[in-house]
């Protein structure tokens, strides 16, 4: 008989889950206390949280708990790396009708555990209630390892933009998943990149550390939509960006997934989100890691915060949060 949440408790979470999950040397008391504790190097802790909602954020049909798990870990992993850091530990919160099977919440805390293994963190610790729906709230911590943050603030006149990793593919993926509905395993092969994206997004984590090191000036995550994030730097920073389209053509797979939607892919590319990569603005005379691709350039605050080809862009800049 498959036993439920119901059946055991918090115990699911902090004591059988996570004290399976790799322990980093950052963490210095893990699970089975009233808190974790976690050493700080830097005398400094980059700290961010982030919710998924069902129905909201993913959809059990869609994705897998596992699936589930690496997201929720991956989309506050990457805030770290946004600011130039190196994520340590994640702290679990997870809200789920008592009727959830156990084997469900297993298979997200392996996500949670393997996303975490990409980047040497581990998971510190949580808590677990009953709710209507499973809502899971994650906090991530980092280590800036003596460097300063990077904040959207900081973007000069001059400054080049760097791109470092996929734009447009997560959101073709919902897009291809909300056509096919039930039948989303009859997706053709050559799109299913596409959707394993928008469930298991890949952020360019090492990058963050690597463009801060190259001296970014400005950076964050695109997490909404790229014209959205870019426009938080450009107010932030009191500056103008200006998007290159030749430098974001979108490749082939997002290209057939619009043509079969028909869709304009612009669309994905400049407003979709969820890929978390990474936007930074770099001093012209520095050297972008490998990995990162010019976009574009910052120029003096006008009328419009981003521009693409010289015009504000006139589609959807991103995801809002209570539209």
């Amino acid at each position: 008989m498959s036993r439920s949440i119901g059946d055991l408790g918090e115990f699911v979470l902090i004591g059988q889950v996570t004290t399976r999950l790799p322990q980093g040397s950052e963490i210095i008391l893990g699970p089975g206390d009233d808190a974790a504790v976690i050493s700080a190097p830097d005398r400094r802790v980059v700290a961010t949280t982030d919710l998924l909602i069902e129905n909201r954020h993913f959809r059990r049909e869609w994705s897998s708990a596992y699936d589930i798990g690496r997201k929720a870990a991956a989309q506050n992993l990457a805030d770290v790396a946004a600011m130039g850091g190196r994520p340590t530990a994640l702290l679990v919160g997870l809200a789920a009708p008592p009727q959830l099977a156990v084997a469900w919440v297993l298979d997200c805390t392996d996500g949670l555990r393997d996303e975490c293994e990409v980047v040497g963190a581990s998971v510190a610790g949580g808590d677990i209630s009953a709710g209507e729906m499973i809502t899971l709230g994650i906090t991530a911590l980092g280590d800036l390892e003596g460097r300063a943050p990077v904040t959207r603030a900081g973007a000069r006149p001059g400054d080049v933009v760097v791109l470092a990793g996929r734009l447009g593919w997560a959101a073709a993926g919902l897009a291809l998943l909300r056509r096919a509905g039930a039948g989303a395993d009859a997706i053709p092969g050559d799109l299913a990149p596409l959707v394993a994206a928008h469930r298991r997004p890949e952020p360019p984590y090492a990058l963050g550390p690597a463009l801060a090191l190259a001296g970014a000036t400005a950076m964050c995550d695109v997490s909404d939509g790229l014209v959205q994030d870019l426009g938080h730097i450009a107010t932030a920073s009191g500056v103008a960006v200006e998007l290159s389209r030749p430098a974001l053509t979108p490749p082939p797979a997002l290209a057939a997934a619009a043509a079969a939607l028909g869709v304009d892919p612009w669309s994905w590319v400049l407003g979709g989100g969820d890929d978390h990569a990474l936007v930074a603005c770099l001093p012209p005379t520095a050297t972008a890691p490998n990995g990162c691709r010019v976009i574009g350039r910052v120029g003096e605050r006008g009328d419009a915060a981003v521009l693409v080809d010289g015009e504000p862009w006139e589609g959807a800049g991103g995801h809002e949060h209570f539209r």
